[in-house]
Order: structure tokens, then C-alpha cells, then sequence
């Protein structure tokens, strides 16, 4: 060890010095020189930009040498020279586009640091998207180097090591997923670990994962590789070139102003990294990308006598540490607990260099014990130097794709964390695709930059939760797992009674909402009702089984009251008929219905695919209300707008009413007894029927909007209340409910009793990929309506050629709840020992007293080709789900059950989330018969 930290204290005297005063000077007359770099002087609003960004244009060192010139059109533009802008580059000029793309970077290509990242080229990714886009990436990396371009590669595998239990289930769980994701991968003993990699201590070790084809490569080759190749196909690259503006006009980039000139353009494609937040603030509206740099090190060792070249990238997930050889030394690197935050003030310099911090010992020193720990024969070795690169992230830890939902064509590759080499091949595949097609291969919404808010592009909000991300990259994917950092932001008006009651909170978008109730050690040591947490941290039987069955017991035997305030609400009018024919074009189903019926459709995109499965309320004759899932609130406005006909845009009004609605749920057989002690308006089925809104008085208040449906299948009601009236409605509701043993619920078991009833959910079951044909809502979808809907060519020509997937409901038999490993969505699928798909939702059903799985089946044939899948081939095969390695037999079920119940209700047992029977034909067909008014 003496000889590893002998480095250490001249390391830290040489960092002591800071910015000398020659850099602030060069900074200042490279500022100077700005009116020579542009040819124009700079005004005092560009120059103040400019200065806060530190900008240092290209200091010619020949007086005659003339700067690189940008043209004054490009049909894109990429602004960001790094790995990321270079590979979208590269693929535009596949594309055919080379010759209309502009490549501007503020320094130089490719940065100045070589080794700024571990160089991994590695699939161990926590979701099926990331994975391909990181396999794609591997694949390409291989191909440059096949043809002789420098990349650095070498497929040396990488070594997971695991110390505990739970770690190596979760690695049982990526081998079983691995067959659905075409990984290779074996898991190990620790004796298997050592014969990997012989430089490794076994203290502690549980096992390991081996990924064989995992490799290491040299970022800043490949990133010039990508450079070369974009050159050869015909893009333009120009250095020392800094964006100062982007303009856009009719909500689409139109022009973007730089130091080098003005350049008008279709696309622009923000690929600036560390700085891609702040390049988001120089358009109007403000382009939000929710970023923050944080001090990450690398620890290099002097070279090291007979240290194997093919050493494997070891990482030991549980000491949150990671090493690799390179170029006959070692590359060593982790991810602590709480990561420590740099630029505060939100200025960081444009240059890699300028943005060197000096190392901190006593930051990196936990790190560095888990490596002498792992690796013992690293005390022998010499200390290079310690770097504090920085790093940034997102507040979710993942990747930011996608276009932003403030400016159409305005897109956005960040976040790629220290995965950037891994991450920047498939990144440039999809935003290539994006911008030339319109789609892509693969869905991309957990990745989709309209996945936040507003509030997390807050740099208070940044700073606070990006102390945290850093260290999620290392530790357990656990089901259900929870931030602990930017939490009571958005609650609704109820909240304090919820957590009085004893709420146990999640969070979606910001909005804290009750996962489950617990009533035991609600208070702090004052007395007070203290904030919670929801934790599962197994994989088994999860702690909180007992208060969910409860909850779950009292929303199908008597009444459950839950908190619905955190799903998006928008709502549409116009002064003539035209917010119906925008709905009838963006959505499937017909939604030209009665004044108070309840449409339940999918807004479909040109593949008919789901963007959005919402329910409409028809309030009146030109207003509805729309209700989607939580995480739609920025996607559906952004695909809204996008999708709007022009002659629509200035007739049809859309408004977020999200924030000033709380939604109350009361569910079970009682909740209309309950409702209708509450208001003076008949409630009776006849009054009131299923699937119907009304506009009620509710205790003292007025204007509450009442859907008659609860998204789970159980009788009862959505109440949609204006804020102020909230606690009295909610204060109302609860005590009159006292008769009835009324009981709170919180998310997870509304989760569980939909998922009983077959009930799918956007995000989770649905993504742009599925069609309604495909998970039994073929009825919900109109063809014959007067409007050509989006996606309705795609429907109909899947009707005609047979589904390839078909979504059916699992259940297991033979699976112990207390002792068994749980399903949690994303097992493979067998029928009759082939593999053909995977679970989507997953969860215990408290009435079957099973496991019960969601999920989609292929029919495959020996050939490896898809062939259509029917109702026949489904219910003739023998089924088995594989849970972290061991396969359990499961009966499927292709249609919504009827579950035993005391308090039977024929109008819910009449209605079938997924349902295409033949009896049911009818449904597929426009009924021109229903009661409409139109004026």
C-alpha cells in the first residue's frame, strides 16, 4: 500500500495551484479576439453568454491562417464534437445525409483527454432498451475495428462479482432474462471468479456473472473514428465554433447563431454533454435537460511487469468499485455512496481541460480500500495519478434521448454517465433514425427526454438528487426501489391525512403517492406523523405482503379509499365541433359519443403502436377531460402538439390541469352506498351507469367530476375535485365511510387487483410497440369511423396478416409465496420448453392466492421466423416462467377472468379489459346509432 500512495502527496501539491493566472488571462483575450473569430463585433448580450460560458475561440498561431468558415444552411445541425455527436454524425452519413449534416464544436474534437472514461464496451444494462442500444454500440465498435480503423478494442469479457445473496439473485435473474435479450452469459463460483481473473482476492465473494463477449476499448479512437468516417460521408465538421443561440419559429428549430456565423437548419441535435443543460437554456422556450456534474476519479497505476493484457473488466458491484488493464497498467475507478457536486453556480467551462478538478484523497479513500481489498497485490504497485474527471447525471441515473418536447426537431443525446462508449453507437442509431424516419427499432420511453418535468431541470432539485444517482449505477436493481433525495415536492392537498393514516410514500414524476398504509411507528419522538419511504429490498416476499392484503381485502369486500391525484389530467375544448375531430384523428376508438359517456382508447402512432392509452370524459358537447398514466404528463402534451393538423392549432384549446385536480378514489362493493349519502343526485346503474362521468355536489362542495370507473375493475368511483375542496370532500368521505370500515390504499394494491383482472397499463405493458390487436382491444379500436386516424393503415394491414404477439395473463402453480423467489416482471416465457417472450407486470393475486404474470407470447418457429399467433396456439401449449433460474409451471388465461366475489355487480362482470371474442364482433365495427348531438 506504501508503494500505491507514494504518488499521493506530490498528486495533491500539484493540484493545489488552481487556475493560474495565465489561464485567466488567455480566457480574457481569447474573449478579446471574439470580433476576429465572428468578423462581427459581439454585442453585449452575446459577449455576457459567451463570457459565462467561458468560451475561448481558435487562437490562430499564423496570423493568416483563416478560421473554418460555416455554411449558411445545413439541414442538420450536431452541435457537440464528443463520442455522442461524432457516432449521430457517423450514422446521418449512412444515411445519406453527410452532405446536409454540420459537426460544430466549441474546442476540439474528441476532447483533449484520452482517458476521461474506463473505455467498458459492456451489456450489463438494468433495461432491454439500454441493453441493445450498448449491444448495437459493441457490434459497431467490432465492425470499425475489422476494417481497420483504431478503436482500441479488445474482448476480454467482463467478471461481476457478487458478495451477498440478493446480488447473486440478481444475477440468476439477468441469466434468465439473458435468453430473452440474446446475451451470453454464465453464471459462477467463486472459484470459476478466480480462474477469470487470477489477480483477485475470494474474501467475501458469493459468486459472479461472466460475460464473455464484454470488451474494453479507447473512447477517444473510436470517437475519432466516428469523426473520420462522418468526413469520408461527406459531414462538415468545424471547430471552435460555439453555439450562442437557437432560434425556432412555428415551434420548430429554425436557425441557430454561432461565433462563427448564422446558420439556418431543419434539425438540431444537442450532444454537448456536461454542457448540454445549459445549451438548452439558449433557445426560447428554454430546452429543459435535467443534468449535473459531480467529481468521479480514475486511479492510474504505473505499469505493471507481466500483468496480463487480457485481464477481464472486473467490477465488484458490492465494494461499488471497478478495474481494467490498459496499456500494461491498471485503470481502477467507483461509484461512491453520495457523490460530491461541482459547479454549484452552473458555469462550467467549455474546455476538458479547464474542467480538471484536482483529486480528492479523502473522498476517493473508501474506494480505494475496496480495491486493495478485492485485488491485494495492488499495494505492490506504483501510483500514477488519481484524475477527477466529472461526470453527469440525470436525476433518474439514465440516459436522455430523444426530441424535446419544448421545440419539434430540437433533439437531445446526454447523460450518458461513464458509459458514453457504450451507450454512443446505438444512441446514434435511434436519433438518426428519429430524424430521417420518424421511428426507430426499439422503444425508447424510459429513455425519452419527456420522461420529466419542469422540476427536475431545478438546480437545487439537481443538486440534491444527483448526490444520489451516481451511487444507484452499482447497487441492486430492487423492485420498486425509491429515491431518497427531492422528495415531498408535489403532494396533494390530502397529503397530511394520508400520512397521518400512515402512508408509506412513492414517488412518480415528483408526486408523492401512498404505496401501502402502515399504522405501526407512524410518528417520530415528537409525536408527529413521520414521512416514509417505501423500500421492497428483496426479491421475495416483499415486507409490506401483510399491509397490501389488507387494503386489498377492503377495496373487494368492503371500501378502499386511495389517492389518484398523481395521473395526468388534461383537458380540450373548442368554440365548434373542432376538438372532436382532433380526438377522432389522434385517437382509435370513436370518441364522437354521448355527452357523459367515458371512452377508454389508445392514441395510436403511425405503427399502431401506443403513445398514450388514456380514458375521455365527454363533459359536454366541445369539452372533454383526459386521464392518462402519471408518467404521461410531458409525453402526451409533446405528442399532442406534434400531431395537431394545422388548421386545428388556433381552434382547439389543450390545458395541464394536472396541478388542480386532487383525485379520489373510492373503490369496492359499498363506495356507491357511500357516494350517494354524500350528494343528492341519483347514483343507481340505471342513474349512473358504468363507464359515465356526472358533475356532482359532493358534502358541502360543488363541481366535482365523477367517472364512474377506477381502472382496477372494481366497482366505485374517481372523484376529480378542485383543490381547495379537497379536505373537505377527502374529510367527508372518510368519516361518513366509518360504517363501512372504510380502509386506505394505497398503489400497490390497486396494482394487484388489476393485474388479477387482466388489466394492462401504459408503460409497463404497453409501450409504442404494442398494438391494440395485439393485447385483446381490438374492440376499442373503430376502423370504419368518418376520421382516418392515426395508425389506422397499420391496424388494418396487421389485422389482415395475424398478430406475432399476443398478451395473455399467467398463473403459477406450485410457487411458495414465502419461500419462493417473486415474479417482478421481465421473466422469460416457455411453452412446451421454448422460449417465446416475457412477463410485463407481475404480482401476487390475493384472490387466486397465486403469482400472476402479464406478459406477451411469440410463435417461433425452428428457423428463428415469426409466425402469427392464435388463440389456438396459445391455449394448446404447456407454459413455465422462469424466476431467477428455476421454472415454475403456470396455467394462461387469454381473457380478463371473473373472479369470486361476495358482492357480484353484472355491469363489472359484463366488461372486459381484454376481451376479443367472437361473440363481441360487433365491437370491431363504427355503430353510426349512438345518441350525439352536433351543432
Amino acid at each position: 500500500m506504501h508503494k500505491l500512495l507514494r504518488g499521493v502527496a506530490c498528486c495533491q501539491h500539484a493540484a493545489s495551484s488552481g487556475v493560474n493566472a495565465n489561464q485567466l488571462h488567455r480566457q480574457h483575450r481569447g474573449l478579446r479576439l471574439l470580433s476576429t473569430a465572428t468578423g462581427h463585433a459581439a454585442d453585449a448580450a452575446d459577449e455576457q453568454v459567451l463570457s459565462k460560458r467561458k468560451f475561448k475561440p481558435h487562437e490562430a498561431v499564423d496570423p493568416n491562417e483563416k478560421l473554418a468558415k460555416v455554411p449558411g444552411h445545413a439541414r442538420v445541425i450536431i452541435c457537440g464534437g464528443g463520442i455522442t455527436g461524432a457516432s449521430v454524425a457517423y450514422h446521418l452519413g449512412l444515411q445519406g445525409w453527410g452532405a446536409e449534416t454540420l459537426l460544430i464544436e466549441q474546442d476540439g474534437v474528441g476532447g483533449e483527454l484520452p482517458w476521461s472514461a474506463c473505455g467498458l464496451a459492456g451489456r450489463f444494462e438494468p433495461s432491454y432498451t439500454e441493453l441493445k442500444l450498448a449491444e448495437y454500440s459493441i457490434d459497431l465498435i467490432k465492425k470499425l475495428t475489422d476494417r481497420g480503423l483504431p478503436t482500441g478494442w479488445k474482448q476480454v469479457g467482463s467478471l461481476n462479482l457478487a458478495r451477498n445473496f440478493d446480488r447473486m439473485t440478481s444475477f440468476h435473474r439477468m441469466k434468465s432474462l439473458a435468453v430473452a435479450w440474446g446475451m451470453n452469459c454464465e453464471i459462477l463460483t467463486p472459484e470459476q471468479c478466480q480462474q477469470h481473473c487470477s489477480l483477485i482476492s475470494l474474501d467475501g465473494i458469493e459468486g459472479g456473472l461472466w460475460i464473455p463477449e464484454d470488451g474494453v476499448c479507447d473512447p477517444h479512437l473510436v470517437c475519432h473514428s466516428f469523426i473520420e468516417e462522418a468526413r469520408r460521408l461527406g459531414v462538415r465538421i468545424v471547430e471552435h465554433c460555439a453555439v450562442k443561440k437557437i432560434h425556432s419559429e412555428h415551434g420548430k428549430v429554425a436557425r441557430v447563431e454561432t461565433t462563427s456565423g448564422d446558420i439556418s437548419c431543419e434539425y438540431f441535435v444537442n450532444c454537448t454533454g456536461f454542457w448540454a443543460r445549459e445549451v438548452g437554456t439558449l433557445s426560447k422556450p428554454v430546452v429543459k435537460v435535467p443534468l449535473k456534474a459531480v467529481e468521479h476519479h480514475y486511479l492510474h497505476t504505473k505499469p505493471i511487469d507481466q500483468l496480463d493484457p487480457n485481464t477481464p473488466f472486473v467490477r465488484d458491484f458490492d465494494g461499488r468499485i471497478f478495474f481494467r488493464e490498459c496499456e500494461g497498467h491498471i485503470l481502477a475507478g467507483g461509484y461512491e455512496r453520495e457523490a460530491k457536486m461541482v459547479y454549484e453556480d452552473g458555469v462550467i467551462p467549455l474546455s476538458q481541460k479547464a474542467r480538471q478538478y484536482p483529486p480528492d484523497w479523502d473522498h476517493f479513500h473508501e474506494l480505494l480500500d475496496a480495491l486493495l481489498h478485492r485485488v491485494p497485490s495492488f499495494r505492490d504497485a506504483y501510483l500514477d495519478r488519481l484524475t477527477n474527471s466529472l461526470q453527469v447525471f440525470s436525476p433518474d441515473c439514465k440516459w436522455i434521448l430523444g426530441e424535446a418536447p419544448e421545440i419539434q426537431n430540437y433533439y437531445v443525446a446526454a447523460g450518458n454517465k461513464t458509459m458514453g462508449v457504450s451507450a454512443s453507437g446505438g444512441i446514434g442509431r435511434v436519433l438518426t433514425d428519429l430524424i430521417t424516419k420518424g421511428s426507430t427499432y426499439i422503444d425508447l420511453h424510459i429513455l425519452d427526454i419527456s420522461r420529466f418535468l419542469g422540476l427536475h431541470n431545478n438546480r437545487k432539485f439537481l443538486r440534491d438528487r444527483c448526490k444520489e444517482a451516481p451511487g444507484k449505477h452499482f447497487e441492486i436493481n430492487y423492485p420498486f426501489e425509491e429515491f431518497q433525495t427531492g422528495r415531498n415536492l408535489r403532494m396533494s392537498p390530502i397529503y397530511p391525512q394520508l400520512k397521518e393514516a400512515g402512508a408509506v410514500f412513492g414517488q412518480s414524476m415528483g408526486y408523492e403517492r401512498p404505496n401501502y398504509f402502515d399504522t405501526n411507528d407512524k410518528q417520530d419522538e415528537f409525536g408527529l406523523p413521520r414521512f416514509r419511504i417505501s423500500q421492497t429490498r428483496t426479491f421475495g416476499k416483499p415486507p409490506w405482503f401483510d399491509h397490501v392484503a389488507t387494503e386489498y381485502r377492503a377495496c373487494r369486500e368492503r371500501i378502499g379509499i386511495a389517492d389518484y391525484s398523481s395521473f395526468t389530467k388534461y383537458d380540450f375544448w373548442s368554440k365548434g365541433n373542432e376538438v372532436v375531430d382532433l380526438l377522432q384523428y389522434l385517437c382509435s376508438n370513436d370518441v364522437d359519443v354521448a355527452v357523459g359517456s367515458i371512452i377508454h382508447t389508445g392514441m395510436q402512432n403511425p405503427n399502431g403502436g401506443y403513445e398514450n392509452d388514456c380514458s375521455l370524459a365527454r363533459l359536454s358537447e366541445r369539452h372533454y377531460m383526459m386521464i392518462a398514466p402519471t408518467i404521461q404528463q410531458t409525453r402526451s402534451m409533446s405528442w399532442i402538439r406534434k400531431h395537431m393538423p394545422e388548421h386545428l392549432r388556433a381552434k382547439v384549446n389543450v390545458a395541464d390541469v394536472t396541478s388542480m385536480y386532487t383525485a379520489i378514489c373510492i373503490l369496492g362493493p359499498y363506495s356507491r352506498i357511500l357516494l350517494s349519502e354524500l350528494t343528492d343526485t341519483d347514483l343507481t346503474a340505471k342513474s349512473f351507469p358504468f363507464f359515465t362521468y356526472k358533475e356532482l355536489d359532493v358534502g358541502l362542495a360543488d363541481g366535482i367530476r365523477v367517472l364512474n370507473i377506477t381502472h382496477t375493475g372494481e366497482l366505485g368511483y374517481v372523484l376529480y375535485i378542485p383543490n381547495e375542496y379537497a379536505l373537505h370532500v377527502y374529510s367527508r368521505l372518510h368519516q361518513a365511510g366509518q360504517k363501512y370500515q372504510i380502509q386506505h390504499a394505497g398503489y400497490y394494491a390497486t396494482r394487484a387487483l388489476r393485474i388479477e383482472k387482466f388489466y394492462a397499463f401504459w408503460g409497463q405493458d404497453l409501450d409504442t410497440f404494442t398494438t391494440p390487436l395485439e393485447c385483446g382491444r381490438s374492440w376499442r379500436v373503430k376502423f370504419n369511423k368518418p376520421i382516418d386516424f392515426i395508425g389506422r393503415s397499420a391496424l388494418l394491414k396487421q389485422r389482415e396478416e395475424g398478430v406475432k404477439r399476443m398478451y395473455v395473463q399467467l398463473l403459477l402453480n406450485d410457487h411458495d409465496h414465502e419461500v419462493d423467489m417473486w415474479c417482478w416482471g421481465g421473466e422469460p416465457i416457455y411453452r412446451d420448453g421454448v422460449y417465446v417472450g416475457m412477463t410485463t407486470t407481475t404480482g401476487y393475486g390475493y384472490t387466486f392466492e397465486k403469482q400472476v404474470c402479464l406478459g406477451f407470447v411469440r410463435n417461433i418457429d425452428e428457423q428463428g421466423q415469426e409466425l402469427p399467433v392464435s388463440n389456438e396456439y396459445v391455449l394448446s401449449g404447456h407454459y413455465e416462467v422462469e424466476v431467477a433460474g428455476v421454472r415454475f409451471e403456470a396455467k394462461v388465461n387469454l381473457h380478463s377472468p371473473n373472479l369470486p366475489t361476495k358482492f357480484p355487480d353484472r355491469e363489472r362482470e359484463a366488461y372486459h379489459a381484454t376481451r376479443d371474442k367472437p361473440d363481441q364482433a360487433d365491437l370491431l365495427s363504427f355503430s353510426s346509432n349512438l345518441t350525439v348531438t352536433r351543432q
